[in-house]
């Protein structure tokens, strides 16, 4: 990183020079110097391109026989490619995120401090990448990552750039907030409502809970309550109430979703005092989910899809809600971009285009 190099700058623009060695302290070296040692023990690259010269490198430079140096003069409005990295990367960091040790001709990565959902702004991301001279490429929004995963790689194209094009990275990071961040999912305590009077009268063995219980777990929460109710609106508000009076942070309904005249989970959630943001959703599997809230109390209704299916809207909304995200309609409709699930034999995801739209 630049520091002490104002007394070499010059006003007027880049130019390539011949100057004495001596004289070469705090330019740019325009090309890579190679050292070659006797008898084979070595030959390769002393000093690399880009190299700002400092005085500890002058008598190396002239035990390698170079007594004149083609450099690169850094103007006022100038900034080398490591410095103009490492400021771009530092400002579009956020919270849970951290950036590689070393800066690599003008290359910053930045990584997970800890497990969680990747948040991007797309919007200042594209704003960054129409700027000349400076580049970000990330993975998708909303990924889940784990701790030391990388999520961006940046970077200053030329060798030097712009000081102006740094400093409009910088300023859009105080317009619209970091862009890239990973936001920790809290673990919470989840109610489990499983309708249908085939499963509640015993007719036939129930297939949610286990998955559901699993996909709990596996994303750091855990399931205290199971409740059982038949397609009865009563039963179904009781049943919310009860798992919320056990201490339930989080509701999941199962089944009864769809627009058959005895499917009623979704009368019965609002029976129980819940608002309804979203019914529908333009993902598939998982047409037929609902999200709803009672009070600050979350409430994912899962429709029968997630019996069948592997993946479903479920598993692309409940680590935002865990985030600490309000879903609506605004937010599923958005996922109708890449909400179509192939069901491919073998499963990708998350790794696949599922869900990666926005």
């Amino acid at each position: 990183m630049i520091t002490d190099n104002k007394n070499y700058y010059q006003k007027s623009t880049t130019m390539l020079e011949k100057i004495k060695v001596q004289d070469a302290i705090g330019t740019v070296l325009a090309h890579d110097i190679t050292e070659i040692k006797a008898h084979h023990e070595f030959k390769g690259r002393a000093f690399k391109k880009g190299h700002i010269v400092t005085n500890d490198d002058i008598p190396r430079l002239l035990d390698l026989g170079k007594e004149n140096l083609f450099v690169l003069k850094i103007t006022d409005d100038e900034v080398h490619e490591n410095e103009a990295g490492e400021r771009i990367a530092r400002a579009i960091a956020g919270k849970g995120v951290y950036l590689s040790d070393e800066v690599k001709e003008g290359r910053v990565n930045l990584y997970a401090a800890y497990d969680g959902l990747l948040r991007i702004h797309s919007e200042a991301l594209e704003e960054l990448n129409l700027l000349d001279e400076v580049m970000c490429a990330t993975r998708h929004n909303n990924f889940l990552v784990k701790k030391g995963e990388m999520l961006a790689g940046t970077r200053a194209i030329p060798l030097l750039i712009k000081r102006q094009t740094v400093e409009k990275v910088e300023n859009l990071s105080l317009e619209y907030g970091k862009i890239v961040e990973v936001l920790p999912l809290k673990s919470v305590k989840a109610g489990l409502l499983i309708t249908g009077s085939e499963v509640y009268h015993g007719r036939i063995k129930d297939a949610f809970e286990p998955i559901m219980r699993e996909k709990i777990k596996n994303i750091g929460s855990e399931v205290i309550k199971v409740t059982f109710a038949p397609d009865d609106l009563t039963m179904i508000a009781n049943g919310i109430k009860d798992l919320i009076n056990a201490g339930a942070q989080l509701i999941i309904t199962t089944g009864g979703m769809s627009v058959d005249p005895d499917d009623v989970t979704r009368k019965g959630i609002t029976l129980a005092g819940a608002k309804i943001t979203a019914y529908g959703a333009s993902v598939l599997p998982g047409a037929m989910f609902l999200m709803a809230y009672l009070d600050a109390i979350p409430i994912l209704g899962v429709p029968a899809c997630g019996m069948y299916y592997k993946n479903t809207i479920f598993d692309l909304i409940l680590p935002r809600v865990l985030a600490g995200e309000k879903i609506g309609k605004p937010e599923i409709a958005k996922l109708g971009h890449g909400g179509l699930c192939l069901n491919c034999p073998t499963c990708d995801f998350p790794h696949c285009g599922f869900g990666k739209g926005v």
